[in-house]
């Protein structure tokens, strides 16, 4: 007969987390279940290559044996900068696997931003795409760390120089098919690093722990439907929020990585067509671009292709299209702090009942809470009082939940200033409406967010002060049909100065990824505060009718 001390709880008495019942999670198990129960289901596909369960979790054990042969120890720093092509697949499970932090960067970024990036995170090594050699070259001349360089040779990708000391795949041959696939011993060691832009020029880095990605990949196959071995056509940069956690999120249900270097609108239709793709994801320019496509480019599917968008709202007319060409629009609302989506306007069957101008603005809103986010709320950014289910009252969007990130790498402050009175503060500025759906209107912080890349407006406008004859610059989002967003530069020169906006992009583009460099400047006097700040609330509302 079992003994109990009187008073004590029994079901907290002897009854302890053992290796029996507790195993910290990760998705490291999921790509091992997949290759152990369908070992032989194509879990990849590039170009003419089919890579099964069993070999995708044969060549990420490779990676990671090979890793460790080099020194690579926990909390390392890993960087792969590729576009969506096998080797970062592979890398989101082998570069843990070895107990290392993978940083996908931003294939976009200017040199200068790579060697802050690589030199912040302390990168040991560095796994890049030949194809971005005329970026990572310079990076890596002027960063201060001196990480092992990878070369991955591509051979459906452009030539570019070679700067390392070995292949990807030589690399892999040195690995262990069959070595070792260690578990993390705490489910809170970090998995991944991100960049955000912030609200500041020098990006902060985002760490997610491995329970945060596995419960967010589990979150998006709820959420998206996964089931019955999808095909997921990568039409949404991996190197995103780790795509939005999709590279683990299909070993959930065995699913078909169908990878793509570069979003092209005839060979997205063309490659839907020939491997029956049936889900997708990307940011409203995607939807854009396939929906704005020559005709001669489009195919007709005999089934409906899921699509999830995140980012600017798509233009209603946008949603519509999509849904006339057989593809369905899931909206979600997220960002690099929350792993990617933390919302989902989940559809309801009366709004099947709507008009196609009400189905696209009830698809429009950022909806509610992930299934597996803990808890969202629309409330004054100070006192955290939830503002009215009205659908008119601002407030910022805050959440919780253990799908949000460790906090900022080496920056106590700003992740302090983030989880402040136990919520994650988004920026954002949304209402919330009578049935508990939120709509984002506004971000308080100045973020311009173009073809689903973030833009510092801070960074832009220390680009412009350079230029000698730049008295004052602000820099506002302005609506633009393909990119959602693009920045708009509003700008007042020196007496007896002159330069006008080509000049001024010229000498952006000098020092800035392309992407951020602005696509109009305004020339004259800034609107000003009685303090003489900026008021960019009145720019924006000027921004909104230049023309491009």
């Amino acid at each position: 007969m079992n003994s109990v001390v009187p008073g004590a709880n029994p079901y907290e008495t002897g009854l302890d987390a053992c290796a029996a019942n507790y195993v910290p999670l990760s998705p490291l198990s999921l790509l091992a279940r997949a290759a152990a129960v369908y070992p032989e289901r194509v879990a990849c596909i590039h170009g003419p290559v089919r890579t099964s369960y069993r070999d995708l979790f044969a060549r990420c054990r490779r990676l990671a044996s090979a890793l460790r042969a080099r020194g690579i120890r926990q909390g390392d720093t890993v960087a792969v900068m590729a576009p969506n092509v096998p080797a970062l697949l592979e890398a989101h499970y082998g570069v843990p696997a070895a107990g290392a932090v993978l940083n996908a960067l931003n294939v976009r970024l200017d040199p200068a931003t790579v060697a802050f990036i690589l030199d912040h995170s302390e990168a040991k090594v560095l796994i890049a795409d030949r194809t971005f050699s005329s970026v990572v070259k310079p990076a890596l001349a002027s960063a201060k760390v001196r990480p092992l360089v990878i070369d991955i040779d591509d051979p459906l990708g452009p030539e570019g120089e070679r700067l390392g000391a070995i292949t990807y795949e030589d690399l892999l041959a040195t690995g262990d098919p069959a070595g070792p696939w260690t578990m993390p011993d705490d489910e809170w060691r970090a998995i991944s690093l991100n960049y955000t832009s912030g609200t500041t020029g020098n990006p902060k880095g985002v760490v997610y722990h491995h329970r945060g990605a596995y419960l967010e990949a589990l979150g998006g196959a709820l959420a998206w439907g996964l089931r019955d071995h999808p095909v997921f056509l990568w039409t949404l940069p991996m190197f995103h929020c780790n795509g939005w956690t999709m590279p683990w999120a299909m070993s959930v249900v065995a699913g078909t990585h169908v990878c793509l270097r570069k979003v092209d609108p005839a060979l997205v239709f063309a490659t839907i067509v020939e491997h029956r793709v049936t889900h997708m994801a990307g940011a409203p320019i995607v939807l854009n671009m396939l929906a704005n496509a020559p005709a001669a480019a489009k195919r007709t599917f005999d089934r409906t292709i899921e699509v999830a968008t995140g980012g600017a709202s798509p233009p209603a007319a946008i949603i519509a299209a999509m849904a006339a060409m057989g593809f369905r629009i899931t909206h979600l609302y997220g960002l690099t702090e929350t792993y990617g989506p933390a919302t989902i306007c989940a559809w309801q069957e009366k709004w099947n009942d709507l008009d196609p101008a009400g189905r696209a603005a009830m698809t429009a809103r950022q909806g509610v809470h992930y299934p597996t986010q803990e808890d969202l709320m629309v409330a004054d950014p100070a006192t955290l009082v939830p503002v009215p289910s009205d659908g008119a009252t601002l407030g910022e969007v805050c959440l919780r939940g253990n799908t949000v990130m460790k906090g900022y790498l080496k920056n106590p402050k700003a992740t302090a200033e983030a989880f402040a009175g136990g919520w994650f503060h988004t920026g954002d500025l949304a209402v919330r409406h009578g049935d508990g759906y939120i709509e984002v209107k506004d971000r308080s912080k100045d973020i311009i967010i173009s073809g689903g890349e973030n833009i510092s407006t801070i960074e832009v406008e220390s680009a412009l002060y350079h230029h000698p004859a730049v008295l004052e610059a602000a820099v506002v989002a302005r609506p633009d049909e393909k990119w959602g967003e693009t920045p708009c530069a509003f700008v007042a020169l020196k007496d007896g100065a002159r330069a006008d906006g080509a000049e001024l992009q010229r000498f952006c583009r000098e020092r800035l990824a392309h992407f951020k460099v602005p696509r109009t400047f305004v020339f004259g006097p800034l609107p000003k505060t009685s303090t003489g700040k900026i008021q960019k609330y009145v720019l924006r509302e000027r921004a909104k009718g230049v023309d491009p």
